[in-house]
């Protein structure tokens, strides 16, 4: 596929938002910016959908470095069709009706993507629920099952169930046939969570997570956990791990400056480790998606796992949404239709 057959009726300018200057929601503003052009590899999507994640609030704060090359314009999940290809594209062509990782403007009516992080929009799905999947989806794969190699029949808790992230990782990891725990911040939030096949949630307000999963696992602890909230979550993590234990540090919202007893790791030969995805190169990413459309796209289409939606708003809304999801009453995505699909 080249540039012959893209479409001749793509605007110079687009509608997007622009971060003002580091802050609140209220730096969030519709701006306009030229199309961009898709390069090598490329494809440059009319973006119908996007969602909100937190990577996205910690650009606007200031506190998450954009990578080098890479545009100011956020957003990490998009969902499309494809209005033109560059050179050397030969998997996606022009019509196709995709969902993407992107390491940045996806808050915007067109985007360019590279090629390996695109994936068909799953049958049956509308824009706005396919725009809700790549960066969780992304993130869960290549942590728990690439990176640390969660195995069926093994024991997984995730921090933050009701989360993009969390619910993402409860069906994946349920789906792998591995047994699924959770922490989540209220009653209500905790059996959603186990509605979507976790077997406990704790509430982490009222109960101590450790001690539950002790006693669920019969003092035996827990195999793999997958965790973005650090600070003194790090060391109960520990505790918690099982022999031989893995915990997949993805995020650290409380912080990341602690005091650990590292006896515990050597006592019972764990794991630590952790990683970040915006800034991997694409043949990284290429191979996470060809992963998840072989394992994942199937139980999508099948609606063994399902998108879920807790809000949406219009990209002019983007200021609200990023209040809502800072608010914490989400269960699920966040996602922005950005045009009439």
């Amino acid at each position: 596929m080249n540039a012959s057959a893209n479409k001749t009726n793509i605007p110079t300018s687009m509608r997007a938002i622009e971060i003002k200057a580091p802050g609140g929601p209220e730096v969030l503003a519709i701006a306009t910016r030229p199309v961009p052009k898709p390069g090598d590899g490329e494809v440059l999507v009319e973006v119908h959908a996007t969602s909100v994640n937190r990577l996205d609030v910690f650009q606007r704060e200031g506190v998450y470095p954009i990578p080098p090359g890479v545009t100011d314009i956020p957003g990490l999940d998009i969902a499309g069709r494809v209005v033109a290809v560059g050179p050397g594209v030969s998997h996606v062509a022009v019509g196709d009706s995709v969902c993407a990782l992107v390491a940045g403007g996806g808050y915007a009516e067109y985007c360019v993507v590279h090629e390996s992080s695109c994936l068909p929009v799953p049958r049956g799905l509308s824009m706005l629920e396919a725009a809700t999947l790549p960066e969780t989806m992304f993130t869960v794969w290549s942590n728990v099952f690439d990176r640390v190699g969660l195995k069926k029949g093994e024991t997984f808790l995730v921090h933050g169930g009701a989360s993009g992230i969390g619910i993402s990782a409860i069906q994946m990891v349920t789906a792998m046939g591995s047994r699924v725990f959770t922490t989540a911040g209220s009653d209500a939030r905790c059996r959603q969570c186990e509605a979507l096949g976790a077997e406990l949630a704790v509430n982490y307000k009222n109960e101590d997570f450790v001690a539950k999963l002790k006693e669920r696992t019969e003092g035996k602890g827990v195999d793999v956990i997958l965790d973005f909230v650090g600070g003194e979550y790090i060391a109960r993590n520990i505790d918690l791990l099982a022999i031989e234990g893995r915990l997949v540090q993805i995020s650290l919202l409380d912080g990341g400056q602690v005091n650990i007893n590292y006896g515990p790791v050597l006592l019972k030969r764990l794991v630590l480790t952790g990683s970040t995805l915006r800034a991997r190169p694409n043949a990284f990413k290429r191979a996470i998606a060809a992963s998840l459309h072989e394992r994942i796209w199937p139980l999508l289409e099948s609606k063994t796992i399902k998108p879920v939606v807790s809000r949406t708003f219009r990209l002019e809304e983007m200021a609200d949404a990023h209040r809502y999801l800072m608010s914490g009453d989400n269960i699920g995505k966040v996602a922005i239709s950005v045009r009439a699909t």
